[in-house]
């Protein structure tokens, strides 16, 4: 026997009425949501941003905890060797090109910059290995400068999941998702989807039945399997 799955019947998906309901919601179950990369400067947040690509935010907490003792400044990382820099960082993954491209950036950072990290997404786009999802994290937790929108992988699953987005191109993501938060809520709203998608709306078996925004979201049941059905 079949059983039906729940239609939903919540506000148009990306309407202001969802997206607002959404976010209250979200600040409720999430007050203390933020930045999960420990950093002490904007450099720090760089090279811990660069390192979370494929990686956990704890995994790269607990690499830099050590990282950030052995290279102190900018031209600590510009002058490391490569062979040295990739086992100091090989448990986040990728660490060969992970290790290269921050080398490279802390180089174009003395060269270009003075050794200061930009404040400009344009800048920030010239640094090997540097997309804008790097350059959000940045330019909003470090400097509270905020030109666009952080899209992770929990992000555009969520944004999805909400009806927000069909698109898996997180550039395409974060221009639809401009067009439909309010810019105040841009910085806030990466972090609070982020807690979300880590604590309940997991990629591969969402809570739904435990998830207070199921009534808001057009794909709640849908990945999850309704308890009492039978195959056909």
């Amino acid at each position: 026997m079949n059983v039906a799955t729940p239609i939903y019947t919540g506000p148009q998906p990306g309407s202001p009425e969802q997206v607002q309901a959404i976010i209250t919601e979200l600040r409720r179950l999430y007050p203390e949501a933020t930045c999960s990369l420990n950093f002490s400067n904007p450099l720090e947040l760089l090279i811990a941003t660069q390192l979370s690509a494929q990686c956990t935010d704890e995994r790269v907490n607990i690499v830099t905890a050590r990282l950030f003792k052995k290279y102190t400044s900018v031209e600590a990382f510009a002058g490391a060797s490569q062979e040295e820099l990739e086992q100091d960082i090989r448990s986040t993954g990728f660490y060969r090109n992970k290790a290269k491209n921050i080398r490279a950036t802390c180089q174009r950072l003395i060269t270009a910059y003075d050794g200061n990290v930009p404040r400009t997404m344009e800048d920030l786009l010239t640094l090997p290995g540097v997309a804008r999802k790097t350059a959000n994290v940045v330019l909003g937790n470090a400097f509270g400068i905020v030109v666009g929108f952080v899209v992770d992988t929990h992000v555009g699953r969520l944004a999805r999941r909400f009806g927000w987005t069909t698109s898996t191109d997180p550039v395409k993501v974060e221009q639809e998702l401009m067009l439909i938060v309010p810019e105040k809520d841009w910085l806030d709203l990466s972090h609070l989807l982020i807690f979300h998608g880590r604590a309940i709306c997991d990629a591969r078996k969402p809570l739904c039945e435990r998830c207070s925004l199921a009534h808001l979201c057009p794909s709640a049941f849908k990945a999850t399997p309704i308890r009492g059905a039978k195959p056909s």
